[in-house]
């Protein structure tokens, strides 16, 4: 059996890879700390959890309107009037089964044979992945710890060309927890309406965020903005929904409608029992995001104190999101008398293996040199890990 040529160009999650591979080790018996999946480690709220039985025990359990039910929908847009700035109707807003599907359906919506889509690395890893299933083109930018990994209005203005439809927008970012200003992205903004590029914002992690920075969407920096972006987000890693699988896009109806005829096709509606679980996250109260995000600021400054104490290390200290994306390239060429260290999958590899860590090689998101680790796990959890990281590393020479 041959499976066409367009599936053999895009390989498995990296991250899904190591996950499996950890908790094959875990169903052995062994002992394994995963700072490797982006989920939180928090129980769905309690009165998310009982919407959802509500809904089953009324029955709330057939199809929905393909876009999702008028009642989320209505939510989201009150969410983002409140939130962000931004009036939306409800046909603006189409639901889906996570946000992943809203960035595909959106990505599918807008490229065309040969687009060029400008993203930054270190990107999230299904990015180029959809790019190529829409035949279109990556053009990937990358940025370093010395910019705090965020892509400059110089580097967008230099790689587009005449090619170029779509600039893809992340921020807090997935895998580094870099973010940027308004001023940072009223530059962006410029440039997007002088090359009449759209933009598809991937804004999943908004409410996880530290210190003094604040979110700024940017689709509401202006109407003519708003007009050419797509609004990306759900309900995972604010309210720990990962598993109800349950995001939503908002944007110009014309992009909107053509991003439903694509679900309408693929998987129709997102699940009504999570449905209603998303409209009472939205509707219900809101303490849950602060507590959460208070505790993960308080493991980020654990880890990435202890990270950064190790020799050879360096670390941007992330301004949201859940991630570490420490440099380790001074553990490359390193050795014991059974592992060498090349690059950033060894070295993945050698911590799963030889300390029983789980972390996520930074060649996953096209930063090579990189470690990802996910501190969306206890406290417990991070100073053991940290000790069998340092134990780890120590051990080669």
């Amino acid at each position: 059996m041959h499976v066409s040529k367009r599936i053999n160009k895009i390989g498995v999650s990296p991250t899904m890879k190591v996950a499996a591979e950890a908790k094959l080790m875990q169903s052995r018996g062994e002992s394994v700390i995963d700072f490797s999946v982006g989920e939180p480690d928090f129980p769905t709220p309690q009165n998310v959890k009982e919407a959802a039985k509500r809904a089953i025990d009324n029955n709330q359990t057939h199809y929905t309107l393909n876009n999702g039910t008028i009642e989320l929908r209505a939510a989201i847009s009150q969410k983002l009037k409140k939130e962000n700035g931004l009036d939306y109707l409800s046909n603006d807003i189409i639901v889906s089964t996570g946000a992943k599907q809203s960035l595909y359906n959106a990505v599918q919506s807008l490229v065309h044979d040969d687009d060029e889509v400008i993203f930054s690395s270190p990107y999230y890893v299904s990015y180029p992945e959809m790019v190529t299933l829409a035949h279109g083109h990556s053009v990937i930018i990358p940025t370093t710890e010395e910019t705090e990994f965020n892509l400059t209005p110089g580097q967008l203005e230099k790689a587009i060309t005449s090619k170029t439809k779509v600039l893809i927008l992340s921020y807090p970012t997935n895998p580094t927890g870099s973010c940027y200003t308004k001023e940072e992205l009223e530059a962006f903004a410029e440039i997007v309406e002088t090359n009449n590029l759209y933009v598809i914002c991937d804004d999943i992690y908004e409410n996880i965020i530290y210190d003094d920075n604040k979110f700024v969407c940017f689709a509401a920096l202006n109407e003519n903005i708003k007009n050419r972006t797509v609004v990306v987000n759900g309900f995972s890693k604010s309210y720990a929904m990962t598993g109800w699988r349950i995001g939503y896009a908002a944007g110009p109806e014309e992009i909107i409608k053509a991003m439903n005829k694509i679900q309408s096709h693929s998987t129709s509606n997102a699940s009504s029992i999570s449905q209603a679980a998303a409209l009472e996250a939205l509707n219900g109260p809101q303490d849950f995001i602060e507590m959460m995000r208070k505790e993960y600021e308080q493991r980020r400054d654990f880890i990435f104190e202890q990270i950064i104490s190790i020799k050879g290390i360096t670390c941007f200290k992330p301004k949201g999101a859940f991630y570490l994306f420490p440099n380790l390239k001074y553990y490359f060429g390193k050795s014991t008398s059974v592992f060498r260290i090349e690059h950033s999958f060894d070295l993945a590899m050698y911590l799963l293996h030889q300390v029983k860590v789980a972390t996520v090689p930074g060649s996953a998101f096209g930063a090579e040199g990189y470690l990802r680790l996910s501190y969306a796990t206890s406290m417990e959890n991070l100073k053991e890990g940290v000790e069998r990281i340092k134990e780890g590393l120590a051990q080669l020479h």
